[in-house]
């Protein structure tokens, strides 16, 4: 990267908010494939919740819709590493687009099977179908990478932004997939997901300007016998954990009191709170090394999660809980874009897809067991029992955190 780039970063960094993300939208084809990528991105905010509205509206379970959608992520925690890896080798174009088409299949199928009354197996296998879909966060992560090779206060503002466009899509989606399902007919926020997914991600894939080139392969330990890598990734299941069981209890509790339609609404809250946070965490130079930050944005996050579970418990108000989720949600972003940049740091350059893919499948494997076990409590127990699942997760992710602090400083040196 030209020295005259870096002068520029460093003289646009610390004035406002806007500056560092606005120097990153100056690079030349940036804007097309974020755009793209946002597209498709929205839908995964959207289609868990629109499968428990719709697969709860039909069959009259949340036991039986956080077990399919479980069911779902568990599957793509298995495919996604493979994805990637194609992804790795041969490029994002030539194996994308034809998995999200699988994919899109797959989110039709289950429409099908619903709208129709097919057994309760079809929706397990229907939605296990919808795994192909590629980490889009990651495939854009690894562009960012790419063009800011050796800029790592720019670098540090694009995961930044990436991680504050996930949770804008997750604020967004569950608001849409909620008004749709109730609007139109149950089935309407799947089949929008689907027709989103497929059209970013053809948008996505056409800028090959920016798309990183496929590199020679080169011996290298897979991400997953990296030291410091296993310890990472046991956090993001716990982290997992977390969002899934808060998303299904929050619809449960907002059912309970009778506004299954606000549900939406009130989980885009939280993710609000993220998004702002991550958008101003990425604007700033952090102090310390992401090693040390780490426990710090956990132990912050396992804090702030009691919240809801206090409004809920104490006064049952919807409202109340949707303050304590806009507020609890503020310490998610600075958490996830610590735990990507050390990711980053721990992956082989010619694997990077793959262990941020990683990263994701162990999310995706938290969701799946949050998810299960939140509407599990939610039916045996109550909701509002069911809120100290997601407290239990993240206190969970702390102890792994402070437990391997150790491990991951001594082995910096050698990395």
């Amino acid at each position: 990267m030209p020295s005259r780039h870096r002068r520029s970063t460093r003289g646009t960094y610390r004035p406002s908010l806007s500056s560092p993300y606005r120097h990153l939208f100056t690079l030349p084809g940036t804007r097309a494939f974020t755009i793209g990528n946002l597209i498709a991105r929205l839908p995964m905010g959207m289609f868990s919740v629109s499968a428990i509205l719709m697969i709860a509206g039909s069959r009259g379970s949340y036991a039986l819709a956080g077990a399919v959608t479980a069911t779902g992520l568990a599957a793509t925690a298995v495919t996604a590493p493979w994805i990637a890896r194609l992804v790795d080798r041969h490029g994002q174009a030539r194996v994308a687009v034809p998995a999200t088409t699988l994919a899109a299949l797959g989110s039709l199928a289950l429409l099908l099977c619903v709208r129709y009354g097919a057994p309760d197996w079809t929706l397990f296998a229907a939605y296990a179908a919808t795994a192909t879909t590629p980490n889009l966060g990651g495939m854009s992560r690894a562009r960012w990478a790419h063009l800011l090779k050796g800029d790592d206060k720019a670098l540090h503002t694009a995961i930044s932004f990436e991680q504050a466009a996930d949770e804008l899509c997750f604020m967004l989606g569950p608001v849409l997939a909620a008004f749709l399902c109730g609007t139109f007919f149950p089935e309407a926020g799947t089949l929008t997901g689907a027709v989103l997914l497929l059209t970013g991600m053809l948008l996505f894939a056409a800028q090959r300007a920016t798309e990183p080139p496929v590199r020679q392969r080169e011996p290298a330990k897979s991400p997953l016998r990296t030291p410091g890598m296993p310890p990472l990734l046991a956090v993001c299941l716990a982290l997992g954990a977390v969002f899934g069981s808060m998303e299904v209890v929050t619809l449960a509790f907002a059912d309970t009191q009778g506004h299954k339609s606000a549900a939406g609404a009130i989980l885009g809250l939280q993710a609000a709170g993220s998004c702002a946070a991550g958008l101003l965490y990425g604007a700033m130079e952090p102090a310390g090394s992401a090693e040390r930050r780490y426990p710090y944005c956990i132990a912050a996050m396992t804090a702030l999660m009691s919240l809801p579970l206090l409004a809920a418990a104490l006064t049952g108000s919807l409202l109340v809980l949707a303050g304590a989720l806009l507020v609890a949600g503020m310490a998610t972003a600075p958490t996830m874009v610590t735990n990507m940049t050390l990711i980053q740091r721990h992956t082989p350059a010619d694997r990077l897809n793959e262990g941020m893919t990683l990263a994701v499948t162990a999310l995706l494997g938290g969701i799946a067991c949050g998810s299960a076990l939140g509407g599990w409590t939610t039916e045996h127990v109550s909701a509002t029992a069911a809120f100290g699942i997601p407290v239990s997760a993240a206190a969970a992710a702390l102890l792994i955190a402070v437990a391997a602090a150790p491990r991951r400083t001594d082995s910096r040196p050698a990395h």
